[in-house]
Parts: C-alpha cells; structure tokens; sequence
C-alpha cells in the first residue's frame, strides 16, 4: 500500500497556493479546528513525543567512555588484554595527581598566609 492510497481527501487553500492531503474525514476536521496532533492520543506525533512504541524504534549504540574520551573498540581489546598490575599502576597514578595538585595549592595557600601575617606582624 503506497502512500498515495491511504491520502484520500484533498483540500486546497482559497489562493490555491497549497494542496492539503487526508487520510479521513477525522484528521481534516482535526486540522481545520487548529487542534495540535501533539495533543492527540491517537496520532503518530503523540506517540513519539510520548516515548510511546520505543521498543520498535532502533536502539542507539551506547558508546563507551573512558575517562571523557569516546573509546574504540581496539582501545578496549588493548585495556582488556593488559596485565592486572599495568592497570593498577595507572590507576593509582591517575588518582595521584588530582592529590598532588589539591597539596600544591594548599602549600602555596599556606605559603601566601604565611608572607601576609609576617608583612602585617
């Protein structure tokens, strides 16, 4: 069944600068009273704004992200494949330096509390 053959009623505005195609008597008298198909339960525009039928919709492809980079299917074999003490040594790396950083700062906080209090003492 084409679509053409389910459009059977034409309406054309009064200037003839369109042609309206409906598939029955209800959907004409639903867009000539200005009713939002949105709004319409029975409406294919309903149901997708609605996350109605999602299960026949294709799935998305959840990506995989480490550490905020999209990773690739190869990135992954490598990571799998490494040695569990590889990993572990890159890990504690990683959470070392946002430690590092928080020191560096509060030493250098302490260091400008310092120079005040001797400047104003």
């Amino acid at each position: 069944m084409c679509a053409g053959e389910r459009l059977k009623i034409t309406c054309t505005q009064e200037d003839g600068s369109q042609v309206f195609l409906f598939a029955n008597s209800k959907c004409k008298r639903y867009f000539h009273s200005h009713l939002k198909p949105a709004k319409l339960t029975w409406t294919a525009m309903y149901r997708k704004q609605h996350k109605k039928d999602i299960h026949a919709e294709a799935v998305n492809k959840r990506c995989h992200t480490i550490q905020g980079v999209e990773a690739t299917l190869e990135v992954i074999q490598k990571r799998r494949t490494e040695k569990a003490e590889v990993r572990d040594a890159a890990r504690e790396a990683a959470l070392r330096r946002p430690r590092m950083k928080r020191k560096a700062k509060q030493a250098e906080l302490m260091a400008r509390t310092q120079k005040t209090a001797q400047t104003k003492g």
